[in-house]
């Protein structure tokens, strides 16, 4: 008799026999699947569950990284299964053989979607299982868009503007709050077409931000990803203002106001997936400037063994994070990751047994069993307010999206004092750098000293990409830099392996393909915990940090390196020599 699914995560040690009972519960309660349940908690993650369901239905597993979830493009699958048929069932061709065609799908026990495909093809099927998030990216990579946003752009704007439509269409957001770009009219007006063209586009190169602007001969649209902007086909220069005043339209703002920023945002669904498009616009000297930043929780990793850690600060910051008090600070700039890291811990050391609760600005992560709030300044729910309300709730584990000011920091601190674990962020430049901050922010050395438990910062590097990264190997100066400020031992060197970005289609010739944190992660001694409580100087707590053996930003960065996945310019553009 086969295993169940549970069973072999179990025996593979993915999954404990307590997590098996709760997330069993869970889905007993929820009328869900037990994966369903496992991913939600983040017991084990996606991958780890496809494994295990290959394992249980005896269909083998196709990745990216086994080389099988590669579609083979010089057969023309795309005409035996279309892109519109690929993401309604969820399934992408790879290779056709003889008499039989290969295919990767979520659901092996689907077998009207694979009669139907046989059906379909006049072939016999060979299935094979992937996970969600790999097969919405090869469907993407397959079906490229990337032509879709030139084309419409392209396309004559007309002065009538198809006002019907347009109010169908908006209609339509307004009934669901939602906009839905898998089900988009093709009577839609012209601009409502540039809108959805630029959402669509941008989600498929994994895009962060989008900015567009007009300037005094020209119009600006360009997408962020992984970290940098790039420039991409721009509307006519009479379409902007219609085009700001649609996305105005659907995150609700006032479209006659021009003269002051407004804020606000929206959610679309594409590709069976709620996507949040968080909306700026400010006035600037040629018209409105439109910012989109696009949360895409597909994209989210919230596996703390993937999120860049090296093992031992793993096990440092878990360590902390299991203390039934104190305060943990993760520091670094905006959007460099930090609120992703602090919600893969919360996953990692969840239990029924503990309550845990956070305070954010936004709530960007929803996260199963966890009581999450939204600040809301403008109603008095500021993070002190809230964090005092918190404590009347019988917390055990807390999460302050930012310490911004005095209130909140002795909040915080008053919180670990009496018995509460907390975590929270700072903006400054490195790790250590904490501490000075905190203590101008009103925390007496003496009880920062005994209330502290992990201080660590964080920055994200671009990760080659797979499909075009080439060998490239260094000279003796920088391998002899790279080994001192990385602490390596020069006797492994015949297991590093360097690259460089090259740039490919697949990567929208950008040579990367994702991004992932490096840290630095310090852990309270004794003697740290001295010098903040009789001098505070940074200088010595550095020393006192480096004796440790903890690795600082850059030497997490040249581990990186040389493990292939990122290259030496770009940890040398991230990280100073001192961090």
């Amino acid at each position: 008799m086969a295993k169940q699914l549970n069973e072999i995560l179990i025996e593979q040690g993915k999954i404990t026999p307590e997590q098996d009972k709760q997330a069993q519960l869970y889905a007993k309660q929820n009328n869900i699947s037990i994966a369903e349940a496992i991913l939600r908690f983040g017991f084990a993650t996606e991958e780890q569950v496809t494994i295990a369901l290959s394992k249980h239905f005896s269909i083998p597993y196709a990745s990216r990284e086994n080389g099988i979830l590669v579609p083979e493009r010089e057969q023309n699958l795309q005409e035996i299964i279309s892109e519109k048929f690929a993401r309604e069932n969820m399934v992408v061709p790879l290779f056709m053989e003889d008499d039989s065609l290969a295919i990767a799908l979520l659901d092996p026990t689907n077998l009207f979607l694979i009669e139907n495909i046989k059906m379909m093809s006049g072939k016999q099927i060979q299935p094979f299982i992937t996970s969600k998030s790999q097969l919405l990216g090869v469907i993407d990579s397959f079906y490229s868009t990337k032509n879709l946003l030139e084309e419409v752009m392209n396309e004559t704007i007309h002065a009538n503007v198809d006002a019907a439509a347009q109010a169908a269409s908006d209609e339509e957001v307004e009934v669901t709050g939602v906009l839905d770009l898998d089900r988009m009219s093709p009577n839609s007006s012209q601009y409502v077409k540039q809108v959805n063209a630029i959402l669509r586009q941008a989600i498929s190169e994994r895009t962060s931000d989008i900015h567009l602007e007009l300037f005094d001969e020209r119009v600006s649209l360009r997408f962020r990803i992984d970290g940098s902007l790039y420039e991409r086909t721009a509307p006519a220069k009479d379409a902007v203002n219609a085009i700001i005043s649609r996305i105005k339209i659907l995150s609700k703002l006032d479209i006659a106001e021009k003269r002051l920023p407004q804020d606000g945002s929206f959610t679309i669904r594409y590709q069976n997936r709620s996507i949040e498009v968080r909306v700026s616009v400010c006035p600037a000297v040629y018209g409105e400037k439109l910012v989109l930043r696009i949360l895409d929780k597909g994209t989210g990793e919230m596996n703390i063994d993937k999120l860049g850690f090296e093992p031992a600060q793993k096990k440092a910051f878990l360590e902390a994070a299991n203390l039934p008090h104190g305060l943990i600070f993760l520091t670094g700039p905006t959007g460099s990751g930090k609120s992703t890291t602090l919600n893969a811990v919360l996953t990692s050391i969840r239990t029924s047994e503990l309550n845990f609760m956070t305070l954010e600005d936004p709530v960007e992560y929803k996260l199963a069993g966890i009581s999450q709030v939204q600040v809301k300044p403008a109603i008095g729910l500021t993070f002190a307010a809230g964090l005092r309300s918190f404590l009347r709730q019988d917390p055990d584990v807390i999460l302050v999206g930012e310490v911004r000011d005095n209130e909140t920091a002795e909040a915080c601190l008053k919180a670990a004092l009496t018995g509460h674990l907390v975590l929270s962020t700072l903006h400054t430049n490195e790790a250590l750098g904490a501490v000075p901050r905190l203590i101008d922010m009103g925390m007496e050395p003496f009880l920062l000293a005994s209330s502290l438990a992990l201080v660590a910062a964080q920055r994200l590097v671009r990760i080659l990409c797979p499909y075009c990264k080439v060998p490239h190997m260094p000279d003796s100066a920088m391998l002899a830099r790279i080994i001192q400020e990385g602490h390596l031992n020069p006797r492994d060197q015949n297991s590093w392996t360097f690259f460089k970005s090259v740039g490919c289609p697949k990567c929208f010739g950008t040579g990367f393909s994702g991004r992932r944190a490096i840290y630095e992660v310090y852990r309270m001694t004794e003697e740290m915990r001295n010098i903040i409580y009789k001098s505070q100087d940074l200088v010595a707590l550095k020393k006192a940090a480096n004796a440790s053996g903890a690795l600082n930003l850059r030497a997490n960065g040249w581990h990186k390196v040389v493990r292939g996945l990122t290259t030496i310019d770009e940890i040398l553009s991230i990280t100073t020599a001192d961090e």
